[in-house]
């Protein structure tokens, strides 16, 4: 059991044939997970009734195109954005031909109605590419497109210093590369191989884009998505390669926060890992660009982190930074605002100990339950994390009787009012001639 203000429980741990790496996990639609390791198989992960009981599974997939011989790179999944339908999977690998490894992109979609979401028959239906460099992340993210509509697409970053974009022709039902210029200009003329990327679209319709670099360059940009354009650029130089860079808000939009939030908390901020040095945070990136930082403390003392994710953890309506590290520790911080100051630190607030490094970590209800689980890939394999019932019963009783409260409260001052209003409009009755 995790210590700290809010606690998880193991529910489940897969054990892989063959370990993966920092790429190698991703969500694939509403509750599974595809995990691929580096000799050439992906399993699929999820809950479902068995005996009457919801138990996980861990069953492989057997996509077409992919040698036995191959090592998996990266994977990455998304659903079609509106009106389309369709689960696509991106896989990238290398294929071992002997006298040269050759590397692919081999995209999954379905076009036949009913089987969009099937990913049996979606593993079957294969495009595959060859490549002309060495592939690491498989990275999807939405796009305004020139008439207004959304469209999703993958970025696949290469040793050849560039970002590579993949776009979906729907005329054709096939993915084409195309000048990523020409959505993402921020993107030209990387400083090196870029290892990780991450955007976020603000809450004005901008775009705000992240890249960490193997020599140790960040670069941030705020982009306007109508043309699109560059309004402003930042780069951050670090002294070892970036492992992560993650764009978030504190606080959660559609959650009630337990107290009031100060100004500065609306902002986003950037988080930069390294496998060397402290992970830092930037603040309100939009108005400081990377000017304000703060270190995130004992961060350096477990290896290298090697992933990250920002969530609410404890349902108080503020997220938590997670740190997965190359030395089996998971970090947990929580920023704590100062009194009388603007920006407050993040303070370590627990760490879980696991037996084998921590690749990568996602956050989704894969029970269907509404309480999303935290899913841990680590060297040896798949850790599914659930939270405690016992603490998330005695926090809904808790936030129910508070609204409760607050809506009796509400009435009584209400009826009070209207009982006021009465008694004066009584008395001005009597007044009057």
């Amino acid at each position: 059991m995790l210590g700290g203000s809010y606690s998880l429980v193991e529910d489940s741990f897969s054990r892989f044939p063959s370990q993966s790496n920092i790429y190698g996990l991703c969500q694939a639609g509403e509750q599974q997970l595809l995990a691929a390791t580096l000799k050439g198989k992906v399993v699929c992960f999820r809950y479902q009734e068995l005996q009457q009981k919801v138990r996980p599974v861990a069953k492989e997939v057997q996509f077409t195109y992919i040698p036995v011989d191959a090592e998996i790179v990266s994977i990455d999944a998304f659903n079609k954005s509106s009106p389309r339908r369709g689960l696509v999977v991106g896989i990238t690998f290398i294929k071992d031909s002997g006298d040269k490894a050759t590397p692919f992109l081999n995209i999954y979609c379905d076009y036949e109605p009913g089987s969009e979401f099937n990913l049996e028959s979606i593993a079957q239906s294969c495009l595959n590419l060859e490549l002309q460099f060495t592939p690491f992340q498989l990275y999807h993210t939405e796009v305004q497109c020139p008439d207004g509509g959304i469209d999703t697409v993958f970025l696949l970053s290469g040793h050849d210093q560039r970002i590579h974009l993949y776009k979906e022709n729907a005329s054709l039902h096939q993915f084409e590369e195309q000048p990523v210029e020409k959505l993402f200009p921020e993107l030209q003329q990387l400083p090196s191989n870029a290892l990780w990327l991450d955007m976020l679209r603000t809450a004005d319709g901008q775009r705000l884009s992240a890249f960490g670099c193997q020599n140790g360059c960040v670069g941030l940009a705020l982009v306007n998505q109508n043309g699109p354009e560059v309004l402003q650029s930042w780069r951050v130089q670090f002294d070892s390669p970036i492992s992560t860079v993650l764009l978030f808000g504190l606080s959660c939009r559609d959650t009630e926060p337990s107290g009031d939030r100060s100004k500065d908390m609306e902002g986003y901020n950037l988080l930069i890992t390294s496998t060397v040095e402290m992970a830092v945070i930037y603040r309100d990136v939009q108005n400081h660009g990377l000017s304000w930082s703060t270190c995130l403390s004992e961060s350096d003392q477990s290896d290298a982190v090697l992933c990250a994710l920002v969530i609410d953890l404890d349902f108080n309506g503020q997220k938590e930074v997670l740190l997965g590290t190359y030395g089996q520790e998971l970090l947990c911080y929580k920023f704590q605002p100062s009194l009388g100051e603007k920006d407050g630190e993040f303070q370590l607030q627990w760490r879980q100990s696991f037996k084998s490094p921590l690749l990568s970590i996602t956050y989704l209800d894969l029970t269907g339950d509404g309480l999303r689980e935290l899913a841990v890939l680590t060297l040896k394999g798949l850790h599914i994390l659930q939270h405690s019932l016992t603490c998330t019963a005695d926090l809904v009783l808790s936030r129910l009787a508070q609204r409760v409260l607050a809506l009796t409260s509400s009435s009584e001052a209400a009826e009070t009012k209207e009982t006021s209003v009465s008694a004066q409009i009584q008395e001005d009755t009597c007044q009057t001639p």
